[in-house]
């Protein structure tokens, strides 16, 4: 079940240093049936299209590109290579994907990454004039409630076109 959580994440960290609002959940909802996930998201007065998902990809000219996209979509590769600049990008393979971007499938962070790695990090514009969406907080069932636009700011994002 969903909770609230306590010890600070470094992400959350990073966001507290720049003063960047948010509001952290104990919330795990991909492991979970469609019935228990709708409870959960109703015990938070949220949606499935709140949450969002950090993708790490490999561009043949860039390096690491990381895509900020809802659950409920899928990314597009095309898109991603041409935002980021590259011809080509594809998905790092999980066996290399905490070395890439420090954290493990399904923890992956965009203030993380963007603190420690410095890859350009793209949000898709879904997420431009929304109150706020759900990223993970940097560990597995953790995620942080937060202003789409405030975190761009700090993560120097732009919002681009990123769903098939």
């Amino acid at each position: 079940m969903a909770k609230k959580k306590t010890k600070k994440t470094l992400p959350e960290q990073v966001l507290e240093h720049h003063d960047v609002a948010y509001e952290d959940l104990a919330l795990n909802v991909l492991d979970q049936t469609a019935e228990q996930r709708q409870a959960t998201l109703a015990e938070f007065e949220l949606i499935e299209d709140d949450i969002y998902k950090t993708l790490a990809a490999m561009g043949d000219k860039t390096g690491p590109v990381v895509a900020v996209l809802p659950i409920t979509e899928h990314l597009s590769l095309k898109k991603l290579a041409q935002v980021s600049d590259n011809k080509k990008v594809h998905m790092i393979p999980l066996k290399d994907l905490q070395k890439t971007t420090g954290y493990i499938h399904g923890a992956n962070n965009p203030v993380g990454i963007w603190q420690n790695k410095h890859f350009p990090i793209f949000i898709d514009q879904s997420a431009e004039n929304r109150d706020y969406f759900l990223v993970s907080a940097g560990e597995l069932g953790r995620s942080d409630k937060i202003n789409p636009q405030n975190l761009a700011d700090l993560i120097q994002a732009p919002f681009v076109d990123l769903r098939q």
